[in-house]
Parts: C-alpha cells; structure tokens; sequence
C-alpha cells in the first residue's frame, strides 16, 4: 500500500509553499496612513512614493510580493540549499545567521555567525540583527502559521524559496537569490555552468540504448518503519536518474513516495542508490538484508551510496550528485565527466 510521504528529504529541506508576504509592502502602508494623519495630502503622497520606492518591488519564489532591499549587507540563511549557493556566490561573510541544518558549512562561514531553528526561530534575535534580507525556506510555515511574521511586520525583507522539483526550477531559484543579493552576472555563471554539465549529461544519457532500472533508497527498512522511502516523476531526483540513461522503477508513480519492502524487491532492480548517511557501510547492510539475495543489483554487486547534501539539497551542487550517479550506473560512458563545482566544495 503506497502513501505519499508528508514532508519531503530533511537535509535541506523540503518544504511547503509560503503564503504571506515582506513586511516592506505593509509598513509602506503604515507609513503613508501615520502620514495622511500629520500632513497635508499632498505630504502624504509624497511619503507614499519614497516609501514604496525604497527597494525593488517583485515577487519571491512562493509568488509572494516583497520589496527587494537597495543593498544587501547582512544575510539570514534559513535553509542549507539557499546557505551552499550564497557560499559560492562568494558572500559568506555577509551571512550573519543561519539554520541549523547548514551547520556543515559552518567551516565556510564567519566564527561569529548565529544559529536558529528553521522550525521555530527566535524572530525577536532575528530582528534584532537587524539583516538587509532573510531567505526562508517554506519548511517554516508547515503548521500553516508564518514562522517569521514578526520578522516581517519589522519591516525586514523574508524570501521564501520552495523545494523546487526539477532542474527548470532550480535555475530559477538560484537565479531569484543572483537577483536578490545583487550577484545576478556570478549567479548566471553557476547557473551556466550547472545547465551545460547537464545537458551533456543528457546528451550521453539519450544515447544509452540498454536502459538500467534503478532504485532510489532514500530510507531504509526496519522493524519500526518496514518501508522504502522513495520518489516518482515530478522530481529532480527522478530527472537526474533519467538523464543518466537509466529508468526510475518508480517513476510510474508521482512525487514523494512509500513502497513496501516486499514491493521494493518485486521490482528486482538492476541498480540499487541510496543517499543514507545515518548509517555506517549502508551498502553493505542494503547488500546482506534478508530477502534481498535474489534482486538483480544484489547478484551483481551493484549498490552504490551517493553524497547525501548535494543529492538533498535543490541547488547547483545537484550536478556534484548527477555525475556520481552517471559513473556508478555507465561507468565507461561517463569516464570522463568532471565535476565543475569541485573546488567550491563540500563542506568539511
């Protein structure tokens, strides 16, 4: 019995859309109202255009109105994706907070940089580090209440950047942050420099006639949670696996999915990924589990484990993930691919 999985990957995050607007908008009309009351009309209309004029208008990724600030001097990070890309955007010394779950770039970032729950911020330090924009990740607003409101109604700038589901989407957001940080001519070349790796991924992927079947191991099966947490189309999981040349097992279905172990093992895959980093030699564990001796991969030796962050987090570092899987599933067709984000890195 198959069941949608309520939250997407944790590492990064995986997020629901965010419904509220930047407090700029509301505090622009605050302004204007305390102004009418004081002046004369034509004062207020005068105080109207500068307060609206402040910054850039425009919408964030969840399609919410903000107002872009002038300059941008001092960062919040509340989700590592948004935390790696502003990493190599070369900004990590303007960042002066961040999530907890980008605590493995904490090598990267200043000694004094502050941490908070995404999940239950501390919205009076928020404020109180009074930062020219704060990136969001959605995961805060899962309740239905808005984590940061208070952060808003400050009138500090709050963009919310939703778990993207494809490779589309991904340069859009990074393309949004380029935009929002005042980085757009450095944004483009990542995002060049991501969407050329990809395409000659694709190019050898399309080419590959003997297609191999892979399953996606996002969890593993156990005696509290007898299941496999996996993915079907409407993933950037699920595109990385059909660039490559490969065939998802699971890619008749939609989304964020939970499959039975027994049905995990019908499918008798001819590869096995997994992304599992709670758990030391995964691939051996996956290997002796009892019942599994007879799936193709198993036979053939074939159970690979992939980077964790970079395959969990919706960024550029996606392609770090791509190009792992590409070798471990066609080594020879993919021999020669390097990964063009090597020197900006993993965290340590």
């Amino acid at each position: 019995m198959k069941r949608k999985i309520t939250a997407l990957l944790m590492a990064s995050v995986f997020v629901l859309s965010a419904f509220t607007a930047c407090g700029n908008k509301d505090t622009a009309e605050t302004t204007t109202e305390a102004v009418t009351e004081a002046a004369t009309t034509e004062e207020a209309e005068v105080a109207t255009v500068d307060a609206a004029t402040e910054g850039d208008a425009t919408t964030d990724r969840a399609g919410n109105d903000i107002v872009l600030p002038e300059e941008v001097n001092t960062i919040i990070s509340m989700a590592p994706s948004t935390t790696r890309f502003l990493i190599d955007l070369g900004l990590a010394d303007k960042i002066v907070a961040i999530d907890t779950n980008s605590l493995i770039y904490e090598s990267e970032l200043p000694d004094d940089v502050q941490q908070f729950d995404m999940m239950a911020p501390d919205n009076e330090a928020l404020v109180a580090l009074n930062p020219d924009i704060v990136f969001t990740s959605g995961m805060s607003n899962i309740g239905g209440d808005d984590a940061f409101q208070s952060v808003r109604d400050a009138g500090i700038c709050v963009a919310d950047i939703p778990t993207s589901t494809s490779f589309e989407e991904i340069d859009k957001d990074l393309e949004f942050i380029g935009m929002a940080v005042k980085e757009e001519a450095k944004a483009q070349e990542l995002i060049a420099a991501f969407d050329e790796t990809v395409a000659e991924i694709k190019k050898v992927g399309d080419s590959i006639t003997e297609k191999k079947t892979v399953l996606f191991m996002i969890s593993l099966p156990s005696e509290e949670y007898p299941s496999v947490y996996t993915f079907g189309k409407g993933t950037y999981l699920d595109e990385m696996i059909t660039a490559v040349g490969a065939e998802n097992v699971t890619g008749d279905q939609s989304d964020w999915i939970s499959i039975s172990e027994e049905e995990a093992i019908a499918m008798n895959p001819d590869v096995i990924i997994t992304n599992v980093d709670y758990i030391q030699e995964v691939e051996k564990v996956i290997k002796s589990a009892a019942g599994w001796e007879n799936v193709t991969a198993i036979k053939n030796d074939a159970v690979y484990c992939i980077d964790s962050t970079s395959s969990n987090q919706p960024n550029n570092h996606v392609v770090d993930a791509l190009i792992q899987m590409a070798k471990l599933i066609y080594p020879e067709q993919f021999a020669d691919f390097d990964d063009p984000f090597a020197s900006a890195g993993d965290a340590e």
